[in-house]
């Protein structure tokens, strides 16, 4: 008999604990320049949900209260038609926060245009970016290296990101770091982003494209500038890229944990890019 309170509390309990791990992994606990425009904007367009909001949700329960139907001593006007206050309390704010949220959002879709570059003293680094059933493959045209379910950047220094996809059309989303953009076939899409900390951040395919959907996710490693040339050194004197990897890729299944390869021949993007481009033609 005592234990039937306890499962709607423990539940309630796990439900709340639930949540906390989403917002630790989202916008709010943002780890770069972008997703923390972002959660900026979002603090602005929540307070003004709540001042719109908010009156309507406190009213509501006077006005029913002061207009019950025991309440005999509420004014009873059955002739009043117009008042220019009313009208006014009515139309200038809504009209107010229409036009300022408008000037708002205009800015902040220039400044977080996903193909934007982040102003910096340091080069951006590229990577390019393949969305297959079911992994991710990046890959460092600069460094003649690629990875699978792993992205690896140095803290601080901006990252631009090419897209394709060598089958459907995909989307690519790392909460903490930027916003989704889709990777499509026969077409490239740009993302710019960039880590202000150290720490491993969670990545994903956010378009359902098949059975193995749910294993398509990878982290993106943020490492400090001598930690992320280290792991270079050691992806460069690692396993280089073989035909065998290459069937490994472009097949239709998930990998166990990040692969690491070096010696990756030039212009696999681009291949990528052109068979795709001919499959959706």
């Amino acid at each position: 008999m005592i234990a039937l309170p306890r499962r709607p509390a423990m539940l309630g309990l796990v439900c709340l604990l639930g949540g906390c791990a989403a917002l630790r992994l989202g916008v709010v606990d943002h780890a770069g320049p972008v997703a923390a425009s972002q959660w900026h904007l979002y603090l602005i367009v929540g307070a003004v949900l709540v001042f719109v909001a908010g009156p309507v949700l406190l009213l509501t329960p006077i006005m029913a209260w002061h207009y019950r139907l025991s309440n005999k001593a509420s004014a009873y006007k059955p002739d009043w038609q117009f008042s220019w206050v009313l009208e006014a309390l009515i139309w200038l704010p809504p009209t107010g926060i229409v036009i300022g949220l408008g000037v708002l959002l205009w800015q902040y879709t220039i400044a977080l245009d996903p193909y934007r570059r982040l102003a910096s003293n340091q080069p951006a680094l590229e990577v390019q970016a393949v969305a297959l059933d079911w992994k991710w493959l990046f890959i460092y045209p600069g460094e003649n290296i690629a990875t699978v379910n792993e992205l690896d950047i140095p803290v601080g220094r901006p990252v631009h990101i090419s897209l394709t996809s060598g089958t459907v059309m995909q989307s690519l989303m790392v909460p903490q770091l930027a916003g989704q953009i889709y990777a499509m076939p026969g077409m490239t899409t740009q993302l710019n982003l960039a880590a202000s900390r150290a720490g491993i951040f969670h990545g994903e395919n956010t378009q359902f494209n098949g059975k193995g959907f749910q294993a398509e996710k990878f982290n993106v490693v943020a490492r400090a500038p001598a930690d992320y040339a280290n792991w270079l050194a050691r992806v460069r004197a690692g396993k280089s890229f073989g035909q065998d990897d290459r069937a490994m890729i472009f097949a239709r299944s998930a990998v166990a944990r990040p692969v690491f390869m070096a010696g990756v021949p030039s212009g696999l993007f681009q291949r990528v890019l052109d068979t795709s481009a001919g499959t959706a033609r």
